[in-house]
């Protein structure tokens, strides 16, 4: 099993960012390399407790299916998602949402925290597959999805 964690400081407050993490639209914009989308369950809107969604998107040359679902969440603080069929044996990602101080600016600020726990598919071979390419492809992934939640929260009207 596999960790990594990132913290994104974002001009905006926790509600605005807690939602634009769950927008279905926002995610798949910031996929567009991959081409993702949402193919089934919940396609559009704001993803809640409970919701599936299965995203299809390319990545390595393939076309991958992976289902989630929003196992908890408490806005504007928490929630998390949860793969429920998909190419990982595992996948957990949790989302957290902290009020932030950026040097007595004024300025609302959130501290988005993301923990992704999973395990490849292909025992020892996805193990090594692991240890050399895919721990930091995801976490790459997750960076470019948080700069374009910080992008679009930021700008947005507030």
């Amino acid at each position: 099993m596999s960790r990594f964690e990132v913290a994104t400081l974002v001009l905006a407050p926790p509600p605005v960012v807690f939602d634009a993490s769950l927008s279905v639209e926002l995610h798949a914009s910031s996929m567009r390399g991959s081409r993702e989308q949402a193919v089934a369950g919940v396609t559009s809107g704001q993803l809640s407790l409970g919701d599936h969604v299965t995203w299809r998107a390319r990545h390595f040359g393939f076309t991958w299916h992976l289902t989630s679902t929003i196992s908890a969440h408490l806005r504007p603080s928490y929630f998390v998602d949860e793969q429920v069929s998909g190419p990982f044996r595992y996948w957990r990602h949790e989302h957290t949402f902290e009020p932030a101080h950026v040097g007595g600016s004024g300025v609302e600020a959130t501290l988005m925290k993301d923990i992704v726990d999973f395990a490849a598919p292909a025992g020892p071979l996805g193990t090594l597959a692991d240890a050399l390419v895919l721990r930091r492809y995801m976490t790459r992934l997750i960076l470019l999805r948080n700069a374009h939640i910080r992008e679009a929260t930021e700008t947005a009207p507030q």
